[in-house]
């Protein structure tokens, strides 16, 4: 009786974890989807598209979505991906990370919020190698120039390590202190991707080899984008 409960209870603990490798595997394809779809929505609006001069001078590109909601101490919570450039000039396979704000003041009403961050050197992307990367304070971030601006944009701010490019969907107001941040999502990662590799592998290396089809169409918009 003993040896067949425990057997019972080894099965159900597979079962367990399989339903949890299935979880999370379909999570990553919604987010994957989700930043691809905000991102064509992006460049499909000429009042939101970001200009191909700064995309092709691309680094790195990070998509996130986000929800702001609160009354006096407010929150913002969400997802995202990124892909960076390699220096055989292919661009990577996206790695789903997480995204955050917390804010302090007067506050009232709820927003998704859209962002495109387009990182224009090779050491801001890194800087996600130590788990959490501070937008704004761990690399300078301005708002980017739209394609009717880009002529008018001088080169101090186009150096500018982060060119961010956002979209708010709802109402909000008062936010007076804000700290935004990208962080690593390893365990979500490992499990789509089906190795043992973390955030610094997967973007640099070459270990998912060929590129799984359910996050070729991303990779394939964003060569396009700027190749």
């Amino acid at each position: 009786m003993k040896k067949l409960f425990s057997l019972l209870l080894l099965f159900a603990t597979v079962v367990s974890l399989q339903a949890n490798s299935e979880r999370n595997r379909y999570r990553f394809i919604d987010r994957v989807e989700t930043c691809e779809a905000i991102l064509r929505e992006f460049q499909a609006d000429p009042a939101r598209a970001i200009p191909s001069e700064i995309l092709q001078r691309a680094k790195g590109i990070v998509i996130t979505t986000q929800f702001r909601g609160g009354l006096i101490v407010g929150f913002q919570e969400g997802y995202g991906v990124i892909l960076v450039k390699k220096t055989d000039g292919s661009w990577s396979i996206p790695v789903v990370i997480r995204a955050g704000e917390a804010s302090l003041g007067l506050q009232l009403g709820g927003a998704r919020i859209e962002t495109v961050y387009v990182l224009m050197d090779e050491q801001t992307p890194r800087l996600l190698f130590e788990g959490r990367f501070n937008i704004g304070v761990d690399a300078a971030a301005v708002a980017g120039p739209r394609a009717s601006e880009i002529e008018k944009a001088n080169k101090e701010l186009l150096a500018v390590p982060v060119q961010v490019y956002s979209s708010h969907k709802g109402l909000f107001a008062g936010a007076t202190v804000k700290s935004g941040y990208i962080t690593r999502s390893d365990e979500v990662n490992r499990a789509f991707y089906n190795v043992s590799y973390d955030l610094p592998e997967l973007l640099y290396g070459d270990f998912v080899n060929p590129i799984p089809g359910y996050v070729r169409p991303l990779v394939d918009y964003v060569t396009q984008l700027s190749p």
